[in-house]
């Protein structure tokens, strides 16, 4: 007969068995799970391990580049890490590739986009007060002349109604009234419009234009184009026999509200027209 304590029941010896077994088997699961995932995830020789280094390959190159860079460098940062992509190969590990998935194909990625600016038009110039003028056309000087025809006639014939009705009257000598007006017709015709037509000339340039005239009043005038409300092209009769138009530029304000530019092939006209609207349009925008 054994003496000493209580005996402790046969169930409780049975609970103690039970719970030292199912410790033992979790501990060995535990275990065989870190030397598989250890097997299956090499560390990184950077020290970012398998996570940091997946994340890489999700979120830009594995070299830390970004998706956006050129193909050289990107070319580059892969050629310093193949070493160890070859090392984890050789150790039996899955090597990662080098290049990133292609970058996503939207507007907030995409790379921002250069302006260019508008090509310069071949007749737009650079305002300078001591540059050299744009001729008007030629045809001009032939309208002009016409003008001064005509004004010579209506010259000659007053002459001729003044000295018939004066020259019995107060006894003047013949022709006496008839040179002068002759010699005067003769400048108008033939001197004055090859003169004004020198003395005439235009500069447009991105945002003005510049007009000057005259011969003994000069005038010299710079439309800025962001006063002009609206722009004409007129042609009479005889301009548009001739080919050529006139510009006339409506301006906000007073003092020169209109500007006219005769003397312009029609087509420059229009085309002079358009670069001013242009120009007016994308400084609105």
């Amino acid at each position: 007969m054994r003496t000493g304590g209580p005996r402790r029941p046969a169930i409780c010896d049975r609970a103690i068995c039970d719970w030292r077994l199912h410790a033992r088997s979790h501990h060995s699961i535990v275990a065989t799970m870190n030397d598989q995932g250890a097997s299956d995830k090499p560390e990184d020789s950077a020290g970012g391990g398998f996570q940091s280094k997946r994340a890489r390959q999700l979120f830009g190159h594995q070299s830390g580049g970004n998706p956006w860079e050129d193909a050289a460098k990107s070319a580059a940062n892969a050629g310093e890490t193949a070493p160890d992509q070859a090392a984890q190969a050789a150790e039996g590990g899955t090597a990662l590739p080098t290049s990133s998935a292609p970058y996503p194909k939207h507007a907030s990625y995409a790379a921002p986009e250069t302006t260019e600016e508008p090509a310069q038009s071949p007749i737009i110039t650079d305002v300078d007060d001591d540059g050299e003028l744009t001729k008007l056309h030629p045809n001009y000087k032939l309208l002009m002349r016409i003008g001064a025809v005509i004004t010579a006639l209506f010259l000659m014939i007053a002459a001729m109604v003044a000295e018939g009705v004066l020259g019995p009257e107060f006894d003047l000598p013949l022709g006496v009234i008839m040179v002068p007006a002759l010699l005067l017709a003769l400048f108008l015709i033939v001197r004055l419009p090859n003169a004004r037509f020198n003395a005439r000339g235009y500069q447009i340039s991105r945002d003005r234009l510049r007009v000057v005239r005259g011969i003994m009043f000069h005038s010299d005038t710079i439309v800025p184009f962001g006063r002009v409300q609206h722009i004409d092209v007129d042609q009479g009769p005889i301009e548009r026999a001739l080919g050529i138009a006139t510009m006339t530029l409506h301006t906000a304000g007073s003092h020169n509200a209109s500007v006219h530019l005769p003397g312009l092939g029609h087509e420059l006209a229009v085309q002079m027209r358009e670069e001013i609207r242009a120009h007016i349009k994308r400084e609105s925008m």
